[in-house]
């Protein structure tokens, strides 16, 4: 792609002939967070590379080892040595002194939107561009026409996969009203069979959390929704018993019983909670789906193609997902609307994201340029 990766003449209104090249900004410090470790370390590296720049990566402190390997893999595949290095501590002193620190010319950043907000802050002071992709609360949506058996496993896989640990993670399912408690029931019912399991356990469907401290988290997003008024149909504990005493385990929660304006409808839980919604037509959903600050994704069942078409392009969402879920190449951009983020990962827009623009002019003229009296 990089070699590729088109420039252009521009159009020019004069005696010379105009285009633009692109550039790399020097050192880009890529800051990433503990899940999906090695996708997002390598969603920002190689394209951040690949544009020219240098790259100090800081891998989150919870997932501190497969930053270096990467960059182990990368030297004995022939990278110069240092364009790549490998920056751990902790987010608040390691990335804080990344962003300050004056040789730095970008950072993109994955994680959390109150650390994307200080680093676009602290950025902001330095007058350096930023990339951050950020939190969501996904709406999935049921219509009363779509293929019910697929949109369930899809709901299912869309929230419980990972454990619920990702940023497009659908965490909000709207079904419509005629069909709400026939598809809840079917959720239920299948989340209530998911095995929960270590990672290396026969016929495992959902590990456990990345931590104790993040599954405290969890548990505290449930009890405000308990304390909300939602219903907790399964799930809402951490299971027991000897085998889950060495794992944060949590176990596949749904809730009902809420307005799209609870704060456990509006705030990111980052686990395996999924909470639903009724809506009696588009006009309702899409007034309930977009009712958030975050804007990352979004999925739609429906067999309807215009359908489809009206409520993927009404919904605030930087993806979106029709009768699939949780798709994603790198030929296709990502990112999120709103408090989701700015920029875009992957594909053309993501290669752009490292370079600057500049603009160059050849001269045509036979005689000196007028000077203006």
């Amino acid at each position: 792609m990089c070699e590729t990766l088109e420039t252009g003449v521009t159009p020019s209104r004069g005696d010379y002939v105009s285009f633009t090249v692109l550039e790399p900004f020097g050192v880009i410090a890529a800051i990433t967070p503990w899940n999906s470790p090695i996708m997002n370390d390598a969603t920002k590296v190689a394209p951040a590379l690949a544009a020219g720049n240098a790259v100090l990566l800081k891998p989150s402190e919870d997932s501190p080892l497969l930053g270096p390997e990467l960059a182990r893999i990368a030297l004995a595949a022939g990278l110069p040595e240092h364009l790549l290095q490998v920056v751990q501590g902790r987010g608040a002193d390691v990335g804080a002194a990344l962003v300050a620190h004056p040789g730095v010319r970008m950072v993109s950043f994955t994680g959390g939107t109150t650390s994307g907000r200080a680093i676009a802050r602290a950025a902001g002071d330095k007058l350096i561009p930023t990339a951050l992709e950020l939190g969501g609360k996904s709406p999935h949506i049921v219509f009363a026409d779509a293929d019910r058996e697929h949109a369930v496993a899809a709901v299912i896989a869309g929230i419980f996969g990972s454990a619920g640990q990702s940023c497009v993670a659908g965490s909000r399912l709207f079904i419509e009203e005629s069909i709400y408690d026939e598809v809840l029931a079917q959720v239920v019912a299948r989340a209530q069979t998911i095995r929960v399991a270590a990672p290396d356990a026969d016929g495992v469907e959902m590990g456990p959390l990345a931590s104790f401290h993040h599954r405290e988290r969890v548990a505290r997003f449930v009890d405000r929704a308990r304390q909300e008024g939602g219903r907790i149909l399964c799930g809402g504990a951490a299971p027991t018993g000897a085998a889950f005493d060495q794992g944060a385990y949590y176990l596949p929660t749904v809730i009902d019983g809420l307005g799209y304006d609870a704060v456990s409808c509006q705030e990111e839980a980052f686990g395996p909670v999924l909470v639903a919604l009724p809506f009696k037509d588009e006009a309702d959903l899409i007034r309930q789906a977009n009712g958030t600050a975050f804007g990352l994704a979004c999925g739609i069942w429906t067999e309807s193609f215009k359908r489809a078409w009206r409520i993927g392009r009404a919904l605030e969402a930087g993806s979106v997902w029709i009768n699939t879920y949780k798709q994603s190449v790198t030929s296709t951009p990502f990112g999120g609307f709103k408090n989701s983020g700015i920029g875009r990962e992957k594909g053309i827009d993501g290669m752009k994201l490292y370079a600057q623009v500049k603009s160059m002019y050849f001269g045509l003229h036979e005689q000196p340029l007028a000077v203006a009296k």
